[in-house]
C-alpha cells in the first residue's frame, strides 16, 4: 500500500516513496488502458498515459531542482496531473469503457498519493517558512 513517509533529505528522487508509488500507479494505468477499445488509441488511452506519467516525472524533476521552491511547484503539476487521470479514469467508467472492478486499484492509488503529495508538500512548505523565520 501507499505510504505518507515524507523522506525530506531523500538524496535520490528513486528514494522518494511518492515517486515509487507514480511509478506504481503508472504501471497500473498502462495495465487498464490496454482493455479500452481501439478506438481511444489515440483519444482517452495517450491522455491516461499522458497523465500517469506526468506524476513520477515531475516528482522527479522537482526533487533534482535546488530550490524548495521549484519541487512544491512541480509536486502541484503532479497533483493536476493526478486529477487530470482521476477525471479520465471516472469519465471512462461513465462512458461503460471500464468497469469500476477494472479501476479500483488506479483509484485506490491515485487516492493515496493525493495525500501523499499533499502532505510532502505541506512538509515543505512549512520547512521554507521555518527557513525564512532563522
Amino acid at each position: 500500500m501507499v505510504s505518507g513517509e515524507l523522506p525530506l533529505s531523500a538524496k535520490n528522487f528513486k528514494d522518494l516513496r511518492v515517486w515509487q508509488n507514480g511509478m506504481l500507479l503508472a504501471a497500473e494505468v498502462y495495465q487498464i488502458t490496454k482493455i479500452l477499445p481501439q478506438e481511444e488509441r489515440y483519444g482517452l488511452t495517450t491522455q491516461m498515459r499522458r497523465a500517469c506519467v506526468s506524476v513520477p516525472s515531475n516528482i522527479a524533476e522537482g526533487h533534482t531542482r535546488h530550490s524548495t521552491a521549484d519541487f512544491i511547484a512541480f509536486l502541484n503539476i503532479s497533483i493536476g496531473s493526478l486529477n487530470e487521470l482521476e477525471t479520465q479514469t471516472l469519465l471512462c467508467e461513465n462512458l461503460g469503457l471500464l468497469t469500476p472492478d477494472k479501476t479500483q486499484k488506479a483509484k485506490e492509488l491515485m487516492a493515496a498519493l493525493h495525500r501523499s503529495l499533499r502532505s510532502l508538500r505541506t512538509a515543505l512548505q512549512n520547512k521554507r517558512k521555518m527557513v525564512h523565520y532563522e
